[in-house]
């Protein structure tokens, strides 16, 4: 009897340990699941008090005033109004910043300067691998442009030691395919600067204002990250010469060229923002965009000569197998008046036929068809207006 009862009260032990376990067991699982309400309410409850939240309206500081009141513009309705901030509010304030307001027209927090998208995406993110050295011939032409746009940049204490204003934009004019967005690309990765890059077609919109509003915004942002460096290319788009024949179109583009015009060379100061930008119609440029003041550098990119043509050649087969066939001087006699861009794609297509060929490298006779595939018109370019 005592054995038995020995046994069972095991029995009964090993079945309290099971029980107890289980129980452990939905403890825990009791509490996980207390844990996963738990987070739900809390973000039940976030989004209840965030929905009985008053909404915030935008306003733009006119003026700082004394006495601690501030004169605000409401965004969207253009109303104006005054209101008492608190003195540390009041402290960090200042034109022109944006600021959330509530029913009661008080200032909630200052949101700081929003730009248009369109304007953030123009800011270059990442440098070019592009560089002076993968420019051939220009010599001159570049040593220009560092000078005015690189040089103050980099090397500001020199232009205060010689007591000299460094120029304030530089203007690159030429054939198509000659290198000025190339040698735009050098500087933006050879300048420790923001760079700022656009095309004037970008500008040209279809609503009155919007086009200056946009340049607003671009000098602003430019300012704000100073140093820099904008970058207008194809400036014909918004710069040519002003006309009277009475459209809309015609207007607004001028409405946004004026506005360039003062961003440039107006009394608000530029600070320490260089401007290059590109054509190739500089005859077609309205007179005031070239005078001295906005562009003090007008520098011509011409056709390279045999020595530059030379030069580009060679940069662009140095990373190709070339077979020891390959005469650069015979090349040099078949792309006369050839451009930058023209010798660029000679040497492209010249792979792509050894490619198609499956060779090893490349022969003279894949240059010397890649030179007749690309230049097949022999028209030869009138270059008049570049001069």
């Amino acid at each position: 009897m005592d054995e038995t009862a020995v046994n069972n009260a095991g029995a009964g032990s090993d079945i309290l340990k099971l029980q107890l376990q289980e129980l452990t067991a939905q403890v825990l699982d009791l509490k996980m699941k207390l844990e996963t309400l738990q987070r739900e309410n809390n973000q039940l409850r976030r989004e209840n008090t965030q929905l009985k939240r008053m909404p915030l309206f935008v306003a733009s500081v006119i003026d700082v005033l004394e006495n601690g009141e501030v004169y605000l513009r409401q965004q969207g309705n253009n109303q104006e109004y005054l209101t008492q901030v608190s003195e540390e509010l009041h402290a960090v304030l200042k034109p022109g910043a944006k600021v959330a307001v509530n029913n009661a027209l008080s200032i909630v927090k200052v949101i700081g300067n929003i730009y248009d998208s369109r304007v953030r995406v123009m800011e270059l993110e990442e440098s070019p691998e592009v560089t002076f050295d993968k420019i051939g011939g220009l010599k001159n032409e570049i040593e220009e442009v560092r000078e005015a746009v690189e040089y103050p940049l980099t090397k500001p204490e020199i232009f205060r030691k010689i007591g000299v204003e460094p120029p304030k934009g530089i203007l690159l004019y030429g054939s198509p395919g000659t290198g000025k967005t190339l040698m735009a690309k050098a500087v933006a990765h050879q300048a420790h600067a923001t760079f700022i890059r656009m095309s004037g077609s970008e500008l040209v919109h279809k609503f009155i204002g919007e086009g200056a509003q946009l340049v607003r915004e671009l000098f602003s942002l430019a300012r704000e990250k100073a140093p820099s460096i904008v970058f207008i290319d194809e400036l014909d788009a918004i710069g040519s010469m002003r006309t009277h024949d009475g459209t809309s179109g015609s207007a607004e583009v001028q409405r946004t060229l004026m506005q360039l015009l003062a961003e440039m060379d107006g009394f608000d100061n530029r600070g320490d923002v260089r401007i290059m930008a590109a054509t190739n119609r500089i005859d077609m440029l309205d007179p005031a965009l070239l005078r001295p003041g906005r562009f003090d550098r007008i520098i011509g990119i011409p056709l390279p000569d045999a020595a530059a043509r030379r030069e580009i050649l060679k940069i662009h087969c140095r990373g190709m197998s070339l077979s020891r066939t390959v005469n650069i001087e015979e090349l040099l006699k078949l792309t006369d008046n050839a451009t930058g861009a023209d010798l660029q794609a000679i040497c492209r297509e010249a792979g792509m036929n050894a490619v198609r060929r499956d060779a090893d490298a490349v022969e003279q006779s894949d240059l010397i068809y890649a030179v007749h595939k690309v230049r097949r018109e022999p028209a030869i370019m009138d270059t008049r207006m570049y001069r």
